[in-house]
Protein backbone atom coordinates (compact mmCIF):
# COMPACT_ATOMS: atom_id res chain seq x y z
CA UNK A 1 0.00 0.00 0.00
CA UNK A 2 2.51 2.38 1.01
CA UNK A 3 4.43 1.46 -2.18
CA UNK A 4 1.39 2.49 -4.00
CA UNK A 5 1.47 5.81 -2.49
CA UNK A 6 4.95 6.53 -2.99
CA UNK A 7 4.45 5.77 -6.91
CA UNK A 8 1.32 8.20 -7.27
CA UNK A 9 3.07 10.66 -5.70
CA UNK A 10 6.04 10.76 -7.90
CA UNK A 11 3.76 11.08 -10.96
CA UNK A 12 2.56 13.74 -9.50
CA UNK A 13 5.82 15.91 -9.33
CA UNK A 14 6.37 18.75 -10.97
CA UNK A 15 8.57 18.39 -14.15
CA UNK A 16 11.88 20.62 -14.64
CA UNK A 17 12.34 21.77 -18.20
CA UNK A 18 16.01 22.91 -18.89
CA UNK A 19 15.89 26.53 -19.13
CA UNK A 20 16.74 28.08 -22.54
CA UNK A 21 20.31 29.79 -22.68
CA UNK A 22 20.32 32.88 -24.94
CA UNK A 23 21.19 31.96 -28.73
CA UNK A 24 24.62 32.60 -30.11
CA UNK A 25 23.35 33.09 -34.10
CA UNK A 26 23.46 36.42 -34.98
CA UNK A 27 21.21 36.90 -37.53
CA UNK A 28 22.61 36.69 -41.27
CA UNK A 29 25.59 35.22 -40.52
CA UNK A 30 26.07 31.02 -39.96
CA UNK A 31 27.33 29.50 -37.32
CA UNK A 32 30.49 28.21 -39.14
CA UNK A 33 32.34 30.58 -40.76
CA UNK A 34 32.29 30.42 -44.51
CA UNK A 35 35.17 29.30 -46.54
CA UNK A 36 37.44 32.14 -47.90
CA UNK A 37 37.85 32.85 -51.16
CA UNK A 38 41.33 32.77 -52.60
CA UNK A 39 42.76 35.75 -53.84
CA UNK A 40 43.57 35.86 -57.35
CA UNK A 41 47.18 35.99 -58.29
CA UNK A 42 47.91 39.53 -59.78
CA UNK A 43 48.57 39.81 -63.64
CA UNK A 44 52.68 39.90 -64.39
CA UNK A 45 53.73 43.40 -65.22
CA UNK A 46 55.78 44.31 -68.40
CA UNK A 47 58.70 44.88 -65.62
CA UNK A 48 57.85 41.29 -64.71
CA UNK A 49 57.87 39.62 -68.25
CA UNK A 50 61.18 41.65 -69.31
CA UNK A 51 62.44 39.93 -66.09
CA UNK A 52 61.44 36.56 -67.27
CA UNK A 53 63.30 37.06 -70.46
CA UNK A 54 66.38 38.00 -68.95
CA UNK A 55 66.26 35.20 -67.04
CA UNK A 56 66.04 32.59 -70.20
CA UNK A 57 69.03 30.58 -71.87
CA UNK A 58 69.13 29.32 -75.48
CA UNK A 59 68.86 26.26 -76.50
CA UNK A 60 71.13 24.45 -78.77
CA UNK A 61 69.15 23.89 -81.72
CA UNK A 62 71.68 23.50 -84.84
CA UNK A 63 75.07 25.12 -83.46
CA UNK A 64 76.80 25.04 -79.39
CA UNK A 65 76.48 27.74 -77.62
CA UNK A 66 79.02 30.42 -77.86
CA UNK A 67 81.22 30.73 -74.63
CA UNK A 68 80.07 33.60 -71.64
CA UNK A 69 82.27 35.97 -73.25
CA UNK A 70 81.62 39.71 -73.20
CA UNK A 71 81.27 41.50 -76.51
CA UNK A 72 81.54 45.22 -77.63
CA UNK A 73 77.74 45.38 -77.90
CA UNK A 74 76.84 43.63 -74.19
CA UNK A 75 73.93 45.85 -73.15
CA UNK A 76 70.51 46.66 -73.18
CA UNK A 77 68.79 48.71 -76.21
CA UNK A 78 65.77 50.43 -76.31
CA UNK A 79 63.44 52.09 -79.16
CA UNK A 80 59.81 52.84 -79.64
CA UNK A 81 58.04 52.90 -83.04
CA UNK A 82 55.60 55.44 -83.55
CA UNK A 83 53.88 53.81 -86.60
CA UNK A 84 50.13 54.97 -86.44
CA UNK A 85 48.75 51.63 -87.35
CA UNK A 86 46.85 49.69 -84.56
CA UNK A 87 48.09 46.71 -83.37
CA UNK A 88 45.70 44.46 -84.37
CA UNK A 89 44.87 41.02 -82.54
CA UNK A 90 45.61 37.66 -83.78
CA UNK A 91 45.95 34.00 -82.60
CA UNK A 92 49.11 33.76 -83.87
CA UNK A 93 50.90 36.86 -85.12
CA UNK A 94 54.14 36.32 -87.61
CA UNK A 95 56.70 36.51 -85.49
CA UNK A 96 59.21 39.46 -85.23
CA UNK A 97 56.24 41.60 -87.01
CA UNK A 98 57.48 45.71 -86.43
CA UNK A 99 54.95 47.02 -84.67
CA UNK A 100 54.30 50.22 -82.74
CA UNK A 101 55.43 50.49 -79.05
CA UNK A 102 58.33 49.81 -77.19
CA UNK A 103 60.79 47.08 -78.04
CA UNK A 104 63.36 45.94 -75.52
CA UNK A 105 66.50 44.17 -76.85
CA UNK A 106 69.38 42.35 -75.01
CA UNK A 107 72.88 41.69 -75.78
CA UNK A 108 75.12 39.75 -73.29
CA UNK A 109 77.83 37.17 -73.28
CA UNK A 110 76.51 35.42 -76.10
CA UNK A 111 72.51 35.43 -75.70
CA UNK A 112 70.45 37.95 -77.49
CA UNK A 113 66.94 38.88 -76.08
CA UNK A 114 64.34 40.76 -77.49
CA UNK A 115 61.27 41.62 -75.86
CA UNK A 116 57.88 43.63 -77.49
CA UNK A 117 56.11 45.34 -74.94
CA UNK A 118 52.70 45.81 -75.86
CA UNK A 119 51.85 42.15 -76.60
CA UNK A 120 54.49 40.72 -74.54
CA UNK A 121 55.92 38.48 -77.56
CA UNK A 122 59.49 37.29 -77.38
CA UNK A 123 62.61 35.47 -78.42
CA UNK A 124 65.71 34.81 -77.25
CA UNK A 125 69.51 33.19 -78.86
CA UNK A 126 72.95 33.23 -79.63
CA UNK A 127 75.20 35.67 -81.12
CA UNK A 128 78.71 36.34 -81.96
CA UNK A 129 80.67 39.23 -83.17
CA UNK A 130 83.86 39.35 -85.07
CA UNK A 131 84.98 43.17 -85.45
CA UNK A 132 82.11 45.08 -87.53
CA UNK A 133 80.07 41.59 -87.86
CA UNK A 134 77.43 40.02 -85.61
CA UNK A 135 75.65 36.87 -86.24
CA UNK A 136 72.65 35.55 -85.02
CA UNK A 137 71.39 31.66 -84.56
CA UNK A 138 69.56 29.47 -82.42
CA UNK A 139 66.53 31.11 -82.79
CA UNK A 140 63.52 29.02 -82.00
CA UNK A 141 61.57 30.99 -84.47
CA UNK A 142 64.10 29.92 -87.12
CA UNK A 143 66.35 27.28 -85.85
CA UNK A 144 67.90 26.60 -88.83
CA UNK A 145 69.07 29.81 -89.87
CA UNK A 146 71.79 32.32 -88.93
CA UNK A 147 71.75 36.03 -89.87
CA UNK A 148 74.19 38.24 -90.25
CA UNK A 149 74.65 41.91 -90.05
CA UNK A 150 77.06 44.93 -89.76
CA UNK A 151 76.52 46.98 -86.73
CA UNK A 152 77.75 50.17 -85.74
CA UNK A 153 77.42 52.12 -82.32
CA UNK A 154 77.28 56.21 -82.37
CA UNK A 155 76.10 58.68 -79.87
CA UNK A 156 74.42 56.04 -77.74
CA UNK A 157 72.95 54.03 -80.44
CA UNK A 158 73.56 50.59 -82.21
CA UNK A 159 72.82 50.55 -85.30
CA UNK A 160 71.85 47.23 -87.47
CA UNK A 161 72.14 46.76 -91.29
CA UNK A 162 71.77 42.75 -92.64
CA UNK A 163 74.36 41.36 -94.38
CA UNK A 164 71.75 37.82 -94.89
CA UNK A 165 68.69 36.84 -92.77
CA UNK A 166 65.56 35.15 -94.04
CA UNK A 167 63.92 34.43 -90.38
CA UNK A 168 60.94 34.74 -90.21
CA UNK A 169 60.11 35.74 -93.73
CA UNK A 170 62.60 38.22 -93.13
CA UNK A 171 60.60 39.99 -90.48
CA UNK A 172 63.60 40.13 -88.63
CA UNK A 173 65.78 41.43 -90.33
CA UNK A 174 63.28 44.27 -90.66
CA UNK A 175 62.70 44.79 -87.46
CA UNK A 176 66.45 44.91 -86.28
CA UNK A 177 67.11 47.65 -88.87
CA UNK A 178 64.11 49.18 -89.37
CA UNK A 179 65.37 52.14 -86.82
CA UNK A 180 68.46 52.93 -84.22
CA UNK A 181 68.28 50.94 -80.99
CA UNK A 182 69.23 53.61 -78.15
CA UNK A 183 71.34 52.33 -75.46
CA UNK A 184 70.55 52.44 -71.64
CA UNK A 185 74.02 52.05 -71.17
CA UNK A 186 75.24 55.32 -68.66
CA UNK A 187 77.40 57.41 -71.20
CA UNK A 188 80.33 57.99 -68.31
CA UNK A 189 80.84 57.06 -64.75
CA UNK A 190 79.96 59.94 -63.39
CA UNK A 191 76.36 59.61 -65.11
CA UNK A 192 76.37 55.91 -64.22
CA UNK A 193 77.15 57.08 -60.28
CA UNK A 194 74.44 59.70 -60.42
CA UNK A 195 71.97 58.43 -62.58
CA UNK A 196 71.32 61.95 -64.02
CA UNK A 197 71.44 61.83 -67.30
CA UNK A 198 68.79 60.91 -70.29
CA UNK A 199 67.86 58.02 -70.16
CA UNK A 200 65.78 56.77 -73.08
CA UNK A 201 62.17 55.79 -72.17
CA UNK A 202 62.25 52.00 -71.76
CA UNK A 203 65.28 51.62 -70.12
CA UNK A 204 64.94 50.11 -66.66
Amino acid sequence: MLLLFLTLLAGCAPVSSPVAGPSVTVAGESETPPAATPTPSPSPTPEDRWSSVLQRTPYPYTAPLPPSSSSPLDGTYVKIDLSQAEHVHCLRCPDYLQEAGLWKLNLDRGVFRIYYEVTGWRSLGSFTTAGDEIQVFNDPNCPDLTGAYKWRMADGKLVFSVIEDECSIQLRAANLTKQPWLSCRPPNREAMITDHWAKPPGCD
